[in-house]
């Protein structure tokens, strides 16, 4: 029996050095054993910053009424702080999909621990498409903290 629901897995690179080789996709001694584990899953990372650098460059070019979280991201990559948090963080994606079947996130999840362990990646996690377990889209307008 297969779920209904499909999965990521997303990962948060442990120093900004990292983070740009997975970023600019360079095999460096550090990065190329963590690209290999990827590559055996047919996966690639996608730096969740460059994601919502590209929606809101869409949305702009495009037009924002079809794009609902354009403001919430072009605020959240404006942000200073949260632009260094993102620019840590990467989703996996599998043949060019950022969701996947159960099996496929787990193996990965799995791949991913010994990067964990030896210090590489800081955290590791696992999401699924079902809208009960995921946060509803931010309300707009909504006061800025």
């Amino acid at each position: 029996m297969t779920s209904e629901w499909q999965y990521q897995v997303r990962f948060d690179a442990n120093d900004s050095a990292t983070a740009e080789s997975l970023r600019r996709k360079r095999r460096d001694a550090a990065v190329a054993p963590l690209l290999d584990a990827l590559a055996k899953h047919r996966a690639a990372p996608k730096c969740q910053f460059d994601a919502f650098a590209d929606y809101v460059a869409a949305a702009e070019e495009q037009g924002t009424e079809n794009y609902p979280l354009y403001q919430w991201t072009k605020v959240t990559i404006e942000n200073p702080a949260k632009k260094e948090k993102y620019l840590k963080s990467f989703t996996v994606y599998v043949d060019d999909q950022e969701v996947y079947a159960k099996e496929i996130a787990d193996a990965l999840e799995a791949d991913l621990q010994p990067f964990a362990t030896s210090g590489l990646i800081t955290r590791i996690s696992k999401y699924d498409t079902n809208p009960a377990n995921n946060p509803q889209p931010p309300q707009w307008p909504r006061q800025q903290r």
